[in-house]
Parts: C-alpha cells; sequence; structure tokens
C-alpha cells in the first residue's frame, strides 16, 4: 500500500488527528510519509491547515502538500467558485499522490468532510480521485448514537465504485463512552463489511506523546498495535442476548 485515501463520515469527527496517527505509526516503522490535503477550506492566507496540523502533531519528518485553499468553511467546490478560485480537480489530486509515491513510502490524501463532497462543477470527488489512484480508502466514524447508518453509506458508496474499504477507525473515543458508542464497537464490522481497524482517544490532539502513543491507537494493518477484541473487551462491550439484542 502506497497511497491511501483518508476520508469521514462527515465533519469534524477526528479525520485529521486519524491521518496524523496513521502518519505517527508508519513513521514509527520506518516509512517515509507524505500527507496531501486536496483542499482546505475555512483557513486564510498564513493560518495552519489540516496538512500543517499532521506535521505539528508528528512532530516533524512527514512531507506536507496542499494543492488548494479557499478562505470560507464549505465545500470545496462552493467555496472555490465564491472566492472565485479554480476548483481542484479529482484528477490533479491523483497526479499529485502519485507524484509523492515516487519518492514516499506511503502517500496519505486526507479528503475534506465526506467522500462525496464535491471539488469542482462537474462533480469531482475524493472518490473519483481514490478510483484514478486505485487505492484503498480509511473510513474515519464518529462513535456514537448514528454513526452507523453513515458509515453503511460510506462503504456502501465505495463498493459502489469499484473501490476498496480498508476499514474503520472510530476518530474521537470518548473518556467515558456511552451505551451506544459500546454498543457500535461490536456493530462497526457488521454493518460496513470490513474491520475496525483502531479507535484515537479524545483530545489525542493535544497530548505531547501523541507520536509515541499513535501506534497503540491503531491495528497491525495500519502499522499499530491496537486489537480490536482486546478493547471491546475493555469497553466493557454488553453481550448479545439469547433474543439477539444486546442484553
Amino acid at each position: 500500500m502506497t497511497v491511501l485515501v483518508v476520508t469521514g463520515t462527515g465533519t469534524e469527527i477526528g479525520k485529521t488527528v486519524t491521518t496524523a496517527a496513521v502518519a505517527a505509526a508508519a513513521l514509527a516503522a520506518g516509512r517515509s510519509v507524505a500527507v496531501l490535503k486536496p483542499a482546505q477550506t475555512g483557513v486564510g492566507p498564513g493560518e495552519r491547515g489540516d496538512a500543517d496540523e499532521v506535521t505539528r502533531l508528528v512532530g516533524g519528518g512527514v512531507t506536507a502538500v496542499e494543492l488548494a485553499r479557499y478562505p470560507e468553511p464549505l465545500a470545496p467546490a462552493t467555496a472555490a467558485l465564491r472566492a472565485g478560485l479554480p476548483p481542484v480537480r479529482p484528477y490533479e489530486v491523483a497526479e499529485a499522490a502519485a507524484k509523492l509515491a515516487t519518492d514516499h513510502d506511503l502517500v496519505l490524501v486526507e479528503g475534506a468532510g465526506g467522500l462525496l463532497v464535491r471539488f469542482d462543477a462537474d462533480g469531482g470527488t475524493l472518490a473519483d480521485a481514490a478510483r484514478q489512484l486505485g487505492a484503498p480508502v480509511l473510513v474515519v466514524a464518529a462513535a456514537g448514537l448514528g454513526t452507523l447508518n453513515s458509515t453503511a453509506l460510506t462503504t456502501e458508496a465505495l463498493r459502489a465504485r469499484d473501490l476498496t474499504p480498508l476499514g474503520v477507525v472510530v476518530g474521537s473515543w470518548p473518556e467515558h463512552p456511552d451505551l451506544a458508542a459500546r454498543c457500535n464497537l461490536a456493530d462497526f464490522p457488521e454493518v460496513s463489511g470490513t474491520k475496525l481497524l483502531g479507535a484515537i482517544p479524545e483530545g489525542a490532539g493535544t497530548r505531547p506523546d501523541f507520536r509515541a502513543s499513535a501506534p497503540s491507537w491503531l491495528a497491525p494493518e495500519l502499522a499499530g498495535t491496537w486489537e480490536a477484541a482486546a478493547f471491546a473487551a475493555s469497553a466493557e462491550v454488553p453481550p448479545v442476548s439469547a433474543w439477539g439484542e444486546r442484553a
């Protein structure tokens, strides 16, 4: 796996922190890493974008590239139109990622919002870029109530486009998870048809030990040491009753 596309089931669910954790784990495994942010919205000139945040969290050692920046916090196509700036095209994302892959072991392409958020007026999306790259897609999901539907929709949309969902990572696992979050740990694989590959602790982006701890939040498929079964046991996932419902 040279290129990995990172998408979310929505906004503000920990996609950038998850991208940083994957980068940190890969660096710890001795791999060279680049992070590509095709379209950064809601950030003005001189302000830190998501690619910069990944660099901050891992403490350097990552090549960070941003293709376009738009000041308003909107979908990239709308933000580009309102700013009077050229949009990002899926083929440009694919070309940039492929170029980075020539001299990096791993290229992480972090989308904006969800999988089908539009980059341009023609309807180009992150899914189109992933298809041109032939790259697997990591889905970052929320922990609590309502997340199963958005996760299922995202993985179904991937498969409908002949794309491979590598797995699901919970982008912000609460310190005190409620019943829905704990049950979701067992339900994610069933509704998504793929593996649960990690859980990033809530507030991880403020931790001084982020780089050292990141591998413990991710499964071996992402160069980590995290195990879904052990994590579910520690989270006290409710057992399923004889009636097929959780007791």
